[in-house]
């Protein structure tokens, strides 16, 4: 458990002290997907929904919640958020939406986990305003594309 860095010596875990670490600028973004049945993903794009409209009621609920992050998650250092962006963008292969979080601090800690929140969030929304015509709605793909700022570089899936 040398390794994990929110473990102690005696494998306790513990929030990792940042206090000497350098403020950077940092950023990460994050995506997933949601797949869903043809007639649901129809609603979603015409704005039909009985509950209003699904994608501006998500990507306002993924800001939020990259904001608490650190409320959600136990070890997770609140962060002063300089900017949250949720771009969605409807995929008529899957079909349904895909999900692109960025979020940006200055700070020294990274913010892959308000990032991956968003994302998450963004997508369980939209299951929670369309499930009354598709509980059979998936999420996946959740994965962090970018990571940048801080002693550990630049990191970019492929």
């Amino acid at each position: 458990m040398a390794d994990l860095t929110h473990f102690d010596g005696q494998g306790a875990a513990h929030m990792v002290d940042v206090s000497e670490k350098a403020i950077t600028s940092r950023i990460a973004e994050a995506v997933c997907y949601i797949k869903m049945a043809q007639e649901t993903y129809d609603i979603i794009v015409e704005n039909r929904a009985k509950k209003g409209d699904v994608l501006g009621v998500a990507r306002l609920a993924g800001i939020m919640g990259a904001k608490k992050t650190s409320d959600l998650i136990p070890l997770c250092h609140p962060l002063p958020i300089s900017k949250v962006a949720i771009e969605l963008t409807p995929d008529t292969t899957l079909p349904g939406v895909r999900i692109h979080a960025t979020v940006k601090t200055t700070g020294q800690t990274g913010v892959e986990m308000e990032a991956l929140s968003a994302a998450s969030i963004t997508a369980l929304t939209i299951y929670d305003m369309a499930k009354a015509v598709d509980k059979a709605m998936e999420i996946g793909g959740i994965h962090v594309v970018l990571k940048d700022g801080g002693k550990s570089g630049r990191y970019e899936a492929l």
